[in-house]
């Protein structure tokens, strides 16, 4: 029978009760759509069988399944989706869920899924019609059921939801109100051995897991033990990345985080990580962001984990190294695990690391070796250790570096060595090179970080250095460092703005009459003026303000400057200060420019 021909016969016959007519056309429909979907859907849309299809859609006729089958294979054109649902075809379909033939089942969640693929009017059609409630109470009523007939229903189902919410967060959040989560987790631990079942949960779950709201519902049930489950049983590469991009989502919760830990994910990963698969890496290190699971894993520095990640260093394998450097700067974020690992020898590792990557060096591993340093140098116990160990010296191999985030973390790194070590303050605040470098960075208006971490560290070598603070000094004067600590002064963090300050008045006390032209130039008596202006201003600020008044009053220009301004009114309104040290360094300032005008 032509194409035509059936479908000429199917309007006559959908108008008259011969099953046996219907059938025949139904069987030549499908035979053309086997052939040439395409073509046929154009020819069926043509001639105006969809608005017909509705009254063939009946529960008690033999062709039914066959109609929705028809429906189904249309609906995989994009063009026909749209007059499957003017047709009036979602309702129909919609009461066909409630039937208990299998097949009948099967064809209609084919076509409801199609018609909601990629498409808004499907996907309000079958929302409005409450065809999702449906579904979902399918599939809680058959997950235990492992037939294959049944396994092919479920296939279908989870397939049509997942086609339904793709990419739409309202029907996301309504699937997860409907209880899904839990019913799909326990089907995936049920059916793992079916591989489309489970694609397509994974598919679901990749598709829900995004949605905020989801994550709490996954961390009640037992989804990471089935994900570790299905994980270790997988050879292929692409279902392994399947599973990542499930667990990548679910991992940034912190409950998901330990429940992954605890089900062996990360020994899992530590076998992939082995062969260099970039995203276990970086999910392995993602699982380390959480606080409880990274101690779990640091076991007080004797967990398997952690040794095997002290394995990676001397690896001749970038990824390797990489990881394992983000992984000890994941376990230095306590006092605790700094001191063991510095106690244990890791800082040597590390430096033996960057001293591979000196020259034509990959910048994300010198990132993530001075990350793990700087985390490292936190506790005042270790400062000591790691300066004798020559962490100072590798470190300014790195002074040349043109990478903005390798210049970060080295400022970072210098910064916490010499807090509260006045030896190597005064060694490297004389290292001429280091202090031209320093000042170049500190005008690096494109990297902001860069230029408050150079600012921070010139103020530190002159704060913490003692036995040669006066040189120290004199090589940032030389240097051009003043003019920078000027303007950090006017810093919108108070710490910032306190550390220049400090800085600033050991200069002036030290070596006035080699700064004071870099003090007029800068501006400085000016800025002063406005630090303690400001009702904002804390009360630190203002007490270094005045000390730092009081060390310029010295010099004839700067005195001068100090006079124009009348310091003197902005002053004794301090004397009434509730801070006393401030309202103390009020009266005497007070005294001091009164004496000196």
């Amino acid at each position: 029978m032509a194409k035509s021909e059936a479908l000429e016969k199917l309007k006559l016959a959908s108008t008259d009760s011969a099953t046996d007519s219907v059938e025949s056309c139904l069987d030549c429909l499908l035979k053309a759509l086997a052939n040439n979907n395409t073509e046929a859907s154009v020819k069926i849309q043509e001639m105006g069988i969809l608005p017909l299809l509705p009254t063939l859609l009946n529960p008690q006729s033999s062709c039914t399944p066959k109609v929705a089958n028809i429906i189904a294979e249309v609906a995989k054109n994009e063009f026909m989706r749209s007059p499957c649902v003017e047709a009036g075809l979602i309702p129909p379909l919609i009461q066909l869920l409630n039937s208990t033939d299998q097949e009948v089942l099967l064809q209609t969640g084919r076509a409801l899924g199609n018609i909601c693929y990629d498409s808004h009017e499907g996907r309000s059609a079958v929302d409005l019609a409450g065809g999702a409630q449906i579904v979902a109470e399918h599939i809680k009523s058959l997950y235990q059921n492992t037939e294959p007939e049944n396994e092919k229903l479920l296939t279908v189902f989870c397939g049509m939801l997942m086609n339904y919410s793709n990419d739409n967060d309202s029907l996301q959040a309504q699937l997860i109100n409907m209880g899904v989560i839990p019913t799909l987790v326990k089907l995936l631990g049920i059916h793992s051995h079916n591989t489309a079942l489970t694609e397509m949960c994974l598919i679901a779950f990749g598709n829900l897991a995004e949605l905020e709201s989801s994550k709490e519902q996954f961390a009640s049930t037992n989804i990471a033990e089935e994900l570790v489950r299905l994980f270790q049983k997988q050879t292929e590469h692409e279902k392994k990345e399947m599973i990542f991009e499930v667990l990548a989502p679910l991992a940034e919760n912190d409950v998901i985080k330990l429940q992954l830990v605890e089900a062996g994910l990360v020994e899992c990963l530590l076998e992939v990580v082995a062969q260099t698969l970039k995203t276990a890496s970086d999910l392995m290190v993602l699982l380390l962001l959480g606080d409880e699971s990274m101690q779990k894993l640091f076991e007080g520095g004797k967990g398997s984990v952690f040794q095997r990640v002290l394995s990676w260093i001397p690896s001749h394998n970038h990824q390797l190294q990489l990881a394992g450097a983000l992984a000890i700067a994941n376990f230095a974020r306590n006092d605790g695990n700094c001191i063991h690992m510095v106690d244990t020898g890791i800082v040597q590792k590390l430096l033996e690391l960057l001293d591979r990557h000196v020259e034509e060096g990959n910048v994300t591993v010198q990132h993530a070796a001075l990350s793990a340093l700087r985390n490292l140098a936190i506790p005042v116990v270790n400062k000591s250790k790691m300066l004798s160990a020559g962490v100072a010296d590798v470190v300014l191999k790195f002074l040349q570096s043109e990478m903005p985030p390798v210049q970060f973390k080295l400022l970072g790194t210098l910064r916490m060595l010499i807090d509260t070590q006045a030896e190597a303050a005064d060694q490297l605040g004389t290292n001429g090179k280091l202090v031209e470098r320093l000042v170049e960075w500190c005008e690096a208006k494109d990297h902001a970080g860069v230029m408050g971490e150079s600012n921070r560290l010139l103020s530190a070598l002159i704060r913490h250095s003692k036995s040669k603070v006066r040189h120290v000094c004199i090589t940032v004067i030389q240097g051009g460092g003043v003019k920078h600590l000027v303007t950090m002064a006017t810093s919108e963090h108070m710490i910032m703005q306190n550390e220049a300050l400090v800085a600033l008045g050991l200069i002036a006390a030290l070596d006035l009459g080699k700064t004071e032209k870099d003090f007029v130039g800068a501006s400085l008596v000016s800025v002063l003026h406005k630090l303690l202006s400001d009702e904002r201003s804390a009360p630190e600020i203002k007490y270094n303000s005045m000390i730092l008044i009081c060390a310029v009053m010295g010099s004839e220009p700067l005195h001068k400057e100090v006079q124009s301004l009348e310091f003197i009114d902005v002053v004794s309104k301090l004397r009434a200060h509730e801070n006393k040290t401030v309202s103390h360094q009020a009266s005497l300032t007070e005294q001091r420019l009164t004496a000196q005008s």
